[in-house]
This record gives structure tokens, sequence and C-alpha cells, in this order.
């Protein structure tokens, strides 16, 4: 868990509760404004209304040329921006004709497939030409081509799961399979930094949902043990069915799931194992099948699997595997598939093909490389985050690296630093995390040269300089690194 510093956390506090101020005293005056122009809307309720409009209003806007920039080329190592300007105050953002040539730390373009590549666009392009960009249909109409059995096959073959079903969005993955999956009478037990995608599916499958801290087994356990005591409230019965969800890196986090632990606690307590791979699948282990791989964890102690192709593969969608029996069951239930018109047959057949480089089926050695040097690249730019001064989140090999901001003004003034210098990052805040721990997160890609990652650094160590955010001197974080790295081979 993050600590964060006492002087950090009270200026933090003071930020919001000034910026909280003046927004509740604007708000005054724009309520005594709307009354004197007599703007009444007929008996109608305000469509946006509450806290959250007001921090969209007061808040957001003020920094939102910080967010959603928009790009004109593919999201290689380098991409254009577009530039934007706004003439009143943030409210509205123009787009120009005019692009910035930046360098790319925002993308989850881990092994580079998402720009041209010489095995799998040329592929594309011939799956475009005979199938169409979509096949305006769900799978169990006229949606299914031989493309996305294939996809189908070579998934569960590529995480060594027995079967896998595919979807056209790596979100919906989440929250459309766990409602099929849990229901009335079951227990989900959440990892508490879990994804959005999850937290949704959960509270719409109708089941008891309770959070474990973060990464945390001992507590997991503890949860467990307490939950199957007690059975299902009121009734006490027991539950119907219990499944424990993780992530295998965390997406804001940057962490590495502890799963052998959380495994050997679900088997003792005979709960189900849900591994969300979105951004481990591809980007960490010997041959790029995720977590399981990385921390020698046989995929058959995993009951369900689920990943995404947005990130490791160039790709859009996202695929559960499991057992021939579940995949069956979900072909026949899951309204993603029923219902969603399938996924679209160039992202599939980008997909196949991203994977054949993986496993040296293309006839080279590319897909190694390209492990090897997102791995190389994500380590070197952490340790030399690391010895700047910086707090950097997460574990070695993680491709996913947040350095934390904390007080809203840094969000902009960091953003906007790196830009003014052709570096693109990444800045989240609230609600995407919690209030006091705003960051910038860095993605590495293996397209990334050593020379783009030096370029990188320079500008973020300046910028920091300027922003204050490099909160560690840098020896004794260097002896504190060396006291707690670990390193997985």
């Amino acid at each position: 868990m993050i600590s964060i510093p006492y002087l950090t956390a009270l200026t933090t506090y003071f930020s919001y509760g000034l910026l909280f101020a003046f927004g509740q005293f604007r708000d005054f005056f724009r309520k005594i404004f709307d009354w004197c122009s007599s703007n009444n809307l007929q008996g109608y309720a305000p469509i946006c209304l509450g806290l959250e409009d007001f921090y969209i209003r007061r808040l957001y806007l003020r920094i939102q040329d910080c967010f959603g920039r928009p790009i004109s080329s593919a999201p290689d190592a380098w991409f254009d921006v577009v530039e934007r300007y706004s003439n009143d105050n943030n409210k509205t953002l123009k787009r120009t004709a005019q692009v910035s040539r930046c360098l790319n730390l925002g993308s989850y373009n881990y092994l580079g497939f998402a720009a041209a590549d010489e095995y799998c666009t040329p592929r594309v392009v011939e799956t475009l030409k005979k199938y169409s960009p979509s096949t305006c249909s769900s799978r169990v109409d006229g949606g299914t081509t031989a493309l996305h059995n294939e996809l189908e096959e070579r998934v569960a073959n590529f995480v060594q799961k027995p079967a896998a079903i595919v979807f056209g969005m790596g979100y919906v993955t989440n929250s459309a399979i766990l409602p099929v999956l849990m229901g009335k009478g079951g227990l989900i037990i959440s990892d508490s930094l879990n994804h959005n995608s999850i937290v949704n599916g959960a509270r719409g499958s109708g089941a008891i949902i309770r959070v474990f801290q973060h990464n945390t087994p001992s507590h997991l356990e503890e949860v467990l043990r307490e939950q199957i005591a007690e059975g299902q409230p009121r009734t006490r019965r027991p539950w119907k069915k219990v499944i424990v969800i993780v992530e295998g890196i965390y997406s804001m986090e940057g962490e590495l799931c502890k799963l052998p632990e959380i495994i050997a606690v679900c088997k003792k307590y005979k709960a189900y194992t849900y591994l969300d791979e979105a951004h481990s699948i591809g980007a960490v282990g010997k041959t790029g099948r995720g977590v399981c791989e990385l921390l020698g964890v046989d995929t058959a102690d995993i009951d369900i699997m689920m990943g995404t192709f947005t990130k490791s593969f160039g790709s859009c969608g996202g695929y559960i595997a499991g057992s021939k029996e579940l995949i069956k069951y979900l072909k026949y239930t899951c309204p993603a598939h029923l219902y969603a018109t399938s996924i679209s047959p160039p992202a599939a057949q980008q997909i196949i093909s991203s994977i054949k480089v993986i496993l040296g089926e293309d006839g080279s050695n590319r897909g190694a490389q390209k492990l090897a040097q997102i791995r190389e690249n994500s380590n070197f730019f952490r340790s030399e985050l690391q010895k700047m001064g910086f707090e950097v989140l997460g574990d070695n090999d993680s491709p996913v690296m947040p350095i934390m901001l904390y007080n809203p003004a840094k969000i902009p003034a960091f953003s906007r630093g790196c830009l003014k210098q052709n570096v693109a990052v990444v800045t989240v805040a609230f609600p995407a995390t919690p209030l006091l721990l705003a960051r910038a997160r860095i993605c590495i890609s293996a397209s990334h040269s050593r020379e783009d990652l030096i370029k990188a650094l320079q500008v973020i160590s300046n910028v920091g300089d300027l922003v204050g955010i490099k909160y560690f001197p840098t020896e004794p974080l260097k002896q504190q690194q060396e006291g707690k790295t670990v390193k997985f081979d």
C-alpha cells in the first residue's frame, strides 16, 4: 500500500479544499444569475446533478487539455499529437491542423504490434479485402468466420487452457462474463484495486461482494474464512459458489499479483480463481504467456483466465479461457456472445499473426527479441526513475510504472511540461484513482530504443525538478531498493 508523506497529504488536502471552496463560491453566484435569467426546465430535473457534475465543472475542466489528446498516427514509439487551443478557459477545446511529433509513453503498445509490422500488416490487409471490416452480425448468427474459430484455438493453446471464447471488446469481457458466472447466493471476493470492468461486472451479477486488501493473501484468507463461516446473509446457508478475482498486473499500480500465495489460499478454502491478464498476457514471461509463466504457476490451477488483445497484440477485444464445459456454457448464455457483433475479422487476423510472431511461428526470432526488449526497457527505465528520486510504483518486469504526483496542481504542470518537450505522458487522477493518489502512468514498449528512453528520462527529470515530485533523495532510495528488489527468472 502507498504511504503518503504527512506534508504531502496535508498540502494535497489543502489544494483540493481550496478548489472546492472556490467552486462552491462560483456555483452560488451561478445560481443567482440563472435565477435572474429565468432559465427554468419546465418541470424537468437537471440532467447533471451532484458532486460528479461539480467535479467536472470546477476541477476537471480546468485541466482537461491534459486528457483525451487526439493523435493522428499509429501509436508507435513516436506518434503525432494534434495540437488544440481554447478560447473559454478550457471549457471547450478546438483542434488545429498542426501536430507535434512526440515520444509515446502512454499507449499500451507493449510489443510494438500497434504500428505497421512486416508480418502482421500484409495479412491484415488481405483479410480486410476478403472479409470486410465487420461481420455485421453476432457470433450465433452470421458473425463466426474461420478466423474466429482459429483465433479461439490459438488463444487456448497460447494460454495453455483446453478452450477459449473471444469478444469484440476487452471491457465487456469482464463486465458481461461475471453476471453470467455469478448470481444470487454467490460470493465474489475482489482485490480492492481491481479494474472498473470487474467492479461493474461484479455489481451486475447480483452476488454478494467482499473486498480484500490489495495484493494481500493473508487478508484474503481472513475474508474467506469469515465469509464461509457466516454463510449467506440472513439465511446462513452455504454459499452456492465462491470466486476470487485478481489481476496479473494491476494497471494503475504496475504491481505483479502474488499469484502463488493467492492460489494456495483459494485451494485451501475451495474457492474458484479468476485471473485478469489484460496487462500481463503477451508482455511478461519467457514466451509471453503472462504472470503464470513468469511466477511459475500452473495454468491448471487457474479456473478462469481473462485477457485482452488491446495491449500486447495491437488489436481489440478480449478472451475467456478455461475448461471446455465452461466455454460451452458461456457460448450458450453470455449476452456479449449472443447479441454483440463479433470481433472484426482484420482485428482477429492481427491477433493470430502477432501470436505467431511471439511464438516464432513466422520463421523468425522477432517475438523472442520483442519480449527480451520490453523486459530490458522496463527494468532500465524503472531503475533510472528510482535513482532520480521519483516515487515509482510497481515491480520489476512490469511495463507499467506509475510516478506519484499527489497534488492536483502537479497533474497539469507535469503533463504540460512533458508535452512542451515532445514527450507524451498519461496523467491519472480521481475518480480513476483515490483522491490523494494522482499519478503519471508510464507505459514502456519494446519499440522504444535506448535513445528514446534516455531522452524521456532527461525530460521527466527536468520537469520533475520544476514541478517538485522527486519525493526521495537519490542515495537512500538506491540503498532501499537494493534491499527490496526481487528478480523473477
